[in-house]
């Protein structure tokens, strides 16, 4: 993490040295020294974190390294509140003593001489400068020992796996053409070598092929070695023969091994496969198929190396253990002598045991190891003191005939993070227990606090990866890597949420600690730091003013919550607020506070939080550091003019709500428009001040723009907001002045991806909104949302191809949509309510081959509907609801293979009983496996 830090801290003083020229010009050249000490630090940063975990002097050398890096940010940063001042949008021209000015030039040359110091003390610690991408030796070589898998043990106590294992073998021995590889991928601790060795030893699988090779590979793979032990255990050579291959070139070994599997049906099983790099060196072993049915089993933490081995390959992803099945496999390691016939469980011991189980999620590992270490305990006393302190006791126990401890297996995951990465998964440290994390929210914060910097930013094919796709990334990466769950997608396919397995949050609070990455005050649990799952004891004291982070757990028992001894830390960057549902704050006394001490603050997300009423203080324009401000779901009725302040604001979140009307009327003064580096705006419902004028055209780094305020700006203003992805207007009397906007001579929002045409009124409103102009306006959009009447949608070839969500209500469209709809060939959700005044609807043969979801609402006419054969191959979910004159499902649906629920909502008595198992159009969707009728 310390490479991170340092990483970061390299790009951020090129920044400053162009963002902040103008004044910091009498430094420049002090800065520009310490960052090529840091450049030389870094390589040898890349050593010293992995090693950091088994020598304490490395984890006290690589302590002093970051807390030096963090100075240097500290006092740049405190120069820059304290003289450069922003007035109307530009540096404002102070005039600094020379004092100041060598002051700050000293401060630099002290910590640059302790950083030199620290560098030449590299020797004493034996820590070595590497290139990017080589890892240490050491390290490496330790962890591949405390995971080493050996084919021959298997593991005696196999529960929860017998779906999987049923699946698996489907794929392995009765699908032989369809896929030649084979992955289980899963986080750490999973059961994924487990799971690989009952296939291996499985008697079916025995009979099925003719030769059998496990390879562990882990982090270090050795190529030559993975292929030579493959090939001896396929081949059962003669002393000759072996010696031959010993002496074979690697071209030779690889072919010879590559026929073998072209000639013999083999079985061969690469367990811990890390990288895509890896499988890249191994690859040309193996054929990529063959006629003989020669199978590869990979297990991975990481989802792209399955991908990377064989993209048409099968992928399966194991779950956690439920609650029974957790019991169960707990209970054979706890309870050894439980099958005896004079076996009685201890009551008392049962309850602590189930209490405990909870505390692993799950995860077989922590259940084994729990169970081993519990085994050894007789006693209820014994039992109760594992309990109070549970997750320190499975951080240090570890499973029978392994070296590893539980919480090294986990932290084996980060350890092979890249720098980039790692400080993008300390900061999901902020959320509790539980959480589901908004990831919108969390890219824009990671963004904001630099994590992902103007450096990231690339050029790809032809367009420029803004940083927000450079995060987006990042949070893939860490999903396919199995250190973040996957919470809730969105209709096609985007990551609205997601979470922390319980045990992964422990490692992630126990990393944040040791690196003093972020602090947590949990007013549920006595103002204390939450528990991790420790791998080491963090040696040096935590110093007050390091802290950069804090995130706050509100309590309903606490109005009035208190920051202690934060409130002295003048360098804290980022300050989170998480509230129960009914919790609010007695006054604001906290804002004051906090707009007072923390004027270094980068991100303030006070969401939900109850009792900041009226108008926000002036003070909020002190923190001209701001990045990112939330008063989501706040009761802010009125925002200060000390706003233009925050001239270096990036996301600005203004969605109130009012106690009695839970609408959100704001009054917003006219100085958004000097905020030039804002990216996301969200806007309250309604917008109200003095002039009754809202500029926003000067936005040109503006991507999301939520509420715009068309009766308060030009509608045509919006064309010179050139970086526009997301655009949401809510007063339907200006819907069609927008689309107005892009008649002839065709001006466009080339970037804009979704749109969405909204009305707070009861009912739609009857002017109509001619879309035609639209996609020409908006060649790249995805989403589409539009509320009101349509007289006739673009047809078939004017409708962007790029679109995959539509949304239309109330469009009472006279002719059948599905023609012009059809034809979009990336179309993945279509929703509709009083979108259709006719009464038939055809969906024609080949029509929306991408389509997944497909609801009908409120058709008030809509009598026949008919599915061809091939329309709609792809459909997994269709909604029927208040279409009253429908009398029956078509024909067409029996067609669609890929349909997996129906839901059936206020529709007629006749219509419902028509599909139930003894109705006449059960036929239709008989393969549908859940069908729900709702009223």
């Amino acid at each position: 993490m310390a490479e991170s830090v340092v990483s970061f801290l390299v790009e951020r003083l090129g920044d400053l040295l162009i963002q902040e020229a103008k004044l910091l010009w009498g430094v420049q050249d002090q800065i520009k020294q310490m960052q090529i000490e840091l450049k030389r630090m870094q390589c040898f940063l890349k050593d010293a974190d992995k090693r950091q975990d088994q020598d304490e002097s490395v984890k006290n050398w690589v302590s002093e390294i970051r807390d030096a890096a963090y100075d240097v940010e500290d006092v740049i940063d405190n120069f820059i509140v304290k003289f450069g001042s922003k007035k109307g949008g530009r540096i404002r021209k102070s005039i600094v003593q020379g004092k100041e000015f060598h002051n700050l030039a000293s401060e630099i040359e002290r910590i640059k001489s302790t950083i030199s110091d620290l560098t030449r003390s590299l020797q004493t610690y034996g820590i070595t400068a590497r290139k990017v991408g080589e890892g240490s030796g050491f390290a490496s070589e330790r962890q591949r020992q405390l995971r080493w898998s050996y084919s021959h043990l298997v593991d005696e106590h196999i529960v929860g796996f017998e779906e999987d294992i049923e699946e698996l073998m489907k794929k392995l021995v009765h699908e032989e053409e369809r896929c030649r590889v084979v992955s289980i991928c899963g986080m750490g601790g999973l059961g994924k070598t487990t799971l690989a060795k009952t296939l291996y030893h499985h008697a079916d699988i025995r009979r099925h092929f003719e030769a059998f090779a496990w390879a562990y590979v882990s982090q270090q793979c050795k190529q030559r070695d993975v292929w030579e032990g493959i090939l001896l255990k396929l081949i059962t050579p003669s002393k000759e023969e072996k010696e031959e291959i010993l002496r074979m070139r690697d071209e030779e070994l690889a072919k010879k091994l590559y026929k073998v599997q072209q000639e013999k049906k083999c079985l061969i099983v690469i367990d811990d496969i890390w990288t895509t790099e890896a499988w890249d060196a191994l690859y040309p072993a193996f054929p990529v198929e063959t006629t003989v049915g020669s199978k590869i089993l990979l297990t991975t933490r990481n989802k792209r190396v399955a991908v990377n081995a064989d993209p048409k390959g099968f992928l399966h992803e194991p779950e956690c253990l439920n609650e029974e099945k957790s019991w169960e496999l707990f209970q054979r390691k706890a309870f050894p002598r439980k099958d005896d016939p004079g076996f009685v469980a201890n009551k008392d011991m049962e309850n602590l045991g189930r209490e405990m189980v909870g505390s692993c999620a799950g995860l077989p590992l922590a259940l084994i190891v729990l169970g081993g270490l519990l085994a050894t305990k007789e006693t209820l006393n014994e039992w109760d003191m594992v309990h109070r302190n549970i997750k320190s006791h499975l951080a240090r126990s570890k499973e029978r005939g392994r070296q590893a401890r539980l919480s090294e297996v986990l932290a084996l995951s980060y350890h092979e993070l890249p720098y980039q990465l790692k400080p993008c998964f300390l900061y999901l440290s902020q959320f509790p227990e539980d959480f589901d994390i908004p990831t919108k929210k969390l890219i824009q914060q990671w963004v904001a606090e630099g994590i992902v910097s103007l450096q990231d930013e690339v050029e790809v094919d032809e367009r420029h990866e803004i940083m927000e796709e450079v995060a987006e990334s990042y949070l893939h990466d860490l999903i396919n890597r199995s250190m973040v769950q996957l919470g809730v997608r969105g209709s096609t396919g985007t990551i609205k949420t997601c979470r922390l397995h319980d045990l992964m949050r422990d490692l992630c609070l126990s990393k944040a600690k040791q690196e003093n990455f972020i602090h947590i005050i949990d007013h549920m649990q006595g103002n204390k730091t939450n528990g991790a799952l420790e791998s080491s004891t963090y040696s040096r004291p935590v110093s007050v003013s390091r802290i950069h982070r804090c995130a706050i757990y509100l309590s309903q028992n606490v109005q009035e919550p208190v920051l202690p001894k934060y409130q002295k830390n003048p360098n804290l960057r980022s300050l989170f607020f998480f509230r129960p549902k009914k919790h609010r704050l007695h006054d604001d006394s906290l804002l004051k506070s906090v707009f007072d001490k923390f004027k270094l603050l980068k991100v303030l997300d006070l969401e939900g939080i109850k009792g900041l009423e009226e108008k926000l203080p002036e003070d909020i324009g002190t923190l001209i550091q701001l990045r990112f401000l939330s008063l989501k779901r706040t009761r802010i009725r009125e925002l200060p003019k000390s706003l233009v302040n925050l001239v270096g604001l990036q996301t600005l979140n203004l969605q109130t709500i009012d106690k009695v009307s839970w609408e959100s009327t704001v009054q917003v003064p006219n100085v958004i428009w000097k905020m030039e580096q804002l990216r996301h705006l969200y806007l309250p419902k309604w917008c109200v001040n003095d002039t009754n004028k809202l500029q926003l055209a000067n936005l040109s780094n503006l991507q999301t723009l939520v509420n715009f305020p068309a009766n308060k700006c030009n509608v045509k203003d919006l064309l010179l907001l050139t970086n526009l992805r997301k655009l949401v207007l809510n007063d339907p009397r200006h819907f069609e002045t927008f689309v107005q906007i892009f008649e002839p001579p065709n001006e466009t929002l080339q970037y804009l991806r979704s749109l969405s045409l909204k009305t707070d009124l009861l009912s739609f409103p009857d002017k109509v909104v001619d879309l035609r102009q639209l996609p020409f306006g908006c060649p790249r959009l995805r989403k589409l949302h539009v509320e009101g009447r349509i007289e006739n949608l673009p047809k078939n070839n004017e409708f962007p191809s790029s679109l995959t969500k539509l949304t239309l209500w109330g469009s009472r469209l006279v002719e059948d949509p599905m023609e012009a709809l059809g034809n979009l060939p990336h179309l993945r959700y279509l929703s509709g309510w009083e979108v259709f005044i006719g009464k038939k609807m055809l969906c024609s043969k080949d029509s929306f081959p991408q389509l997944k979801t497909l609801l009908l609402r409120g058709l008030p006419n809509f009598e026949e509907w008919t599915i061809e054969e091939g329309a709609m191959p792809t459909l997994s979910s269709l909604g029927i609801s208040d279409c009253y004159k429908l009398k029956m499902v078509p024909d067409g649906l029996r067609f669609i293979t890929a349909l997996r629920e129906i839901e059936i909502r206020w529709m007629s008595r006749a219509f419902k009983s028509s599909l139930e198992e003894d109705g006449e159009d059960f036929y239709k969707v008989q393969h549908v496996p859940s069908i729900v009728f709702l009223n």
